[in-house]
């Protein structure tokens, strides 16, 4: 029997504002994906892969989760002795959730009581992030559990405030001029040191009250009129939310975007934003016109991931 794929992840909105109580829309993206396997381990790459799991499987058995999501950790150890390992082609490092991916695959495997994601309830939807985010901390130190969430449920999913999320619709995407693409920034990111960046930042009363008063309100705006699809309101937002990045988030913007960045705001030909916590792997961009910014892009890899 095949196991399931998971799916990659992308913040759409609310990197960072998540921490703080804004709202976030993350829709799962299925061009990279992840499943456990078993092999003989004749690859490098599975064999790593392999001994990851054995270390994994050891944090694992230190957590406390509650009755309703208490793993099989001595089949999964069994398992990892007989050659699992997980086959992912989603890239490390890229905000993209690779962690979240495999986090979200174990659980599905290995939990005892098992979960319909089509119909979990919101009650439990919460306490699931919640384990997803002890789970996860294992990778990052510190986890929301949204990206794991995000991967196991394979809907988008809109957070309305720390407490409270729901699956959402997004409008079906159509041939259009405009696009959501990302851009490929040459280098990996660590989410780490970003977080570490961020939580520095926040010790300073300024940040604190911009972040607020005006990454929180723009953000927010973005969601709604893109879940509306108001378009002009959308861009008006997003150039405000682009903006303020690019002045308040600059160690988070990888060096080779700062010049893209900035001519995306200058010349009004696409919006750019952080794609997970930056530092590197990819930068999400915004056009309403995806053949006049892919000229102004040339030199850099881009992927279209929704068309309007």
């Amino acid at each position: 029997m095949t196991n399931p794929l998971f799916y990659a992840k992308i913040i759409l909105f609310g990197e960072y504002g998540m921490i703080e109580d804004s709202q976030g829309l993350v829709v799962p993206y299925s061009f990279y994906k992840g499943t456990l396997k078993f092999s003989d381990l004749g690859s490098e790459f599975e064999l790593n892969s392999n001994r990851h799991l054995q270390k994994y499987s050891e944090f694992l058995t230190s957590l406390d989760l509650s009755d309703n999501f208490k793993l099989d950790i001595e089949s999964f150890k069994n398992d990892i002795s007989n050659g699992l390992f997980f086959d992912s082609n989603i890239p490390q490092g890229y905000g993209v959730g690779s962690s979240g991916a495999l986090v979200a695959a174990i659980f599905e495997k290995y939990s005892i009581s098992k979960l319909n994601p089509e119909s979990i309830s919101k009650d439990n939807l919460k306490k699931l992030k919640a384990v997803f985010g002890e789970m996860e901390s294992y990778f990052h130190g510190k986890s929301s559990g949204m990206d794991p969430l995000i991967c196991y449920m394979n809907l988008p999913i809109l957070i309305e405030n720390k407490e409270n999320l729901d699956r959402v619709d997004i409008p079906d995407g159509e041939e259009g001029k405009g696009a959501i693409f990302l851009i490929d920034s040459g280098m990996t990111g660590e989410t780490g040191p970003m977080i570490q960046i961020f939580f520095e930042k926040m010790k300073t009363e300024g940040f604190r009250k911009t972040l607020k008063e005006e990454f929180i309100r723009y953000n927010n705006a973005c969601i709604d009129s893109f879940l509306k699809k108001d378009m002009n309101p959308f861009f008006r937002n997003l150039k405000k939310l682009s903006h303020w990045a690019y002045e308040h988030f600059r160690p988070m913007i990888p060096e080779s975007i700062f010049n893209i960045w900035k001519k995306g705001l200058d010349s009004n030909a696409y919006y750019l934003k952080l794609c997970g916590s930056g530092g590197g792997g990819y930068i999400l961009g915004f056009t309403k016109d995806y053949a006049k910014a892919e000229k102004m892009l040339d030199g850099f890899q881009k992927e279209v991931i929704y068309r309007f």
